[in-house]
C-alpha cells in the first residue's frame, strides 16, 4: 500500500515537472518570437504585410469603414468590446470578490497580480515602442483611440485575463476534457478579440501578435511564480 502511494507521488512528481518544463520553454519562445517581431517592426520589414493585410479588410468604396455589411461591424465593435478595459476590469473585480469570499487568496492575488501588472506593462511597452496607429483611424466614426499602437492593448489584455481564467478553471476541474475545453474557450475568445481590432482597422496585424504573444507569456509567468510560491509554501495550495 506505502509502495503504491510512493509510486503514485513520484508519478504526480514527474508530470508537474514536465509540465512546468513545457510552460517554461513556451515563455522563453514567446518572448524570443516577441523581441524578433518588435525588432522587425522597428525596422519597417512588416510595413507591406501590415498594409496589405489592413486594406483587404476595406471597403473599397468606403475605405475608412471595413469590409462587409453593417451588422458585421456592429459584431466587430461588439467583441472588441470583450477586451476593453472596463469589461476586463468588471470580469476581474467578479472572479476576485468570488475567490476572496470563498477564502482561495492566493488564487485571489493571482488574479489581481496577473491583471494589474498585465496592464502596467501594456502600458510601458507602448510608451517604449510609441508607434502610431494606422493612417485615418481618427476620422472613423464607430471607435475611438488615444494610445500608441504597439502592441496592442486590448488583445494582449484580453490574453491575460481571460488565460488567467482559463488557468484557474483548468486547475479546479478534474476532468481533463473539461479543463481543455475552458482553456479552449479563452483562447477563442481572446483570439477574436485580436482579429476584431484588426478588422476594425485601429491595430496592425503584428500590433495584434505582439498583445498576444506579450499576454500568453506575461500570464504563463503568472503561472510560473504562483507555482513556485505554493512549492515553497509562501500561499496556500487549491483546496
Amino acid at each position: 500500500m506505502v509502495g503504491r502511494l510512493l509510486g503514485q507521488l513520484r508519478h504526480s512528481l514527474r508530470h508537474e515537472l514536465v509540465r512546468v518544463l513545457l510552460v517554461a520553454l513556451l515563455v522563453v519562445a514567446g518572448m524570443w518570437g516577441f523581441l524578433e517581431l518588435a525588432g522587425d517592426v522597428l525596422e519597417g520589414d512588416t510595413r507591406a504585410f501590415d498594409r496589405w493585410l489592413l486594406n483587404a479588410l476595406r471597403n473599397p468604396e468606403k475605405p475608412e469603414w471595413p469590409w462587409g455589411p453593417r451588422w458585421l461591424v456592429e459584431v466587430g465593435r461588439d467583441i472588441t468590446a470583450l477586451g476593453s478595459p472596463v469589461v476586463l476590469t468588471f470580469v476581474t473585480l467578479t472572479v476576485v470578490g468570488y475567490l476572496a469570499l470563498q477564502r482561495k487568496y492566493g488564487a485571489m492575488w493571482f488574479v489581481i497580480v496577473t491583471t494589474a501588472g498585465g496592464g502596467l506593462l501594456s502600458q510601458l511597452l507602448k510608451t517604449l515602442f510609441a508607434r502610431e496607429r494606422p493612417g485615418g483611424v481618427l476620422d472613423v466614426p464607430y471607435v475611438w483611440v488615444s494610445s500608441p499602437s504597439f502592441p496592442s492593448g486590448h488583445a494582449m489584455l484580453a490574453a491575460v485575463v481571460y488565460l488567467a481564467l482559463g488557468i484557474l478553471l483548468a486547475r479546479i476541474e478534474p476532468n481533463p476534457l473539461l479543463k481543455a475545453y475552458f482553456l479552449g474557450v479563452m483562447m477563442v475568445l481572446a483570439f477574436l478579440v485580436g482579429m476584431s481590432r484588426v478588422y476594425l482597422g485601429v491595430h496592425y496585424p503584428t500590433d495584434v501578435l505582439a498583445g498576444w504573444t506579450v499576454g500568453l507569456v506575461w500570464a504563463l509567468l503568472c503561472w510560473l511564480a504562483a507555482w513556485y510560491l505554493q512549492r515553497r509554501g509562501a500561499v496556500e495550495r487549491d483546496r
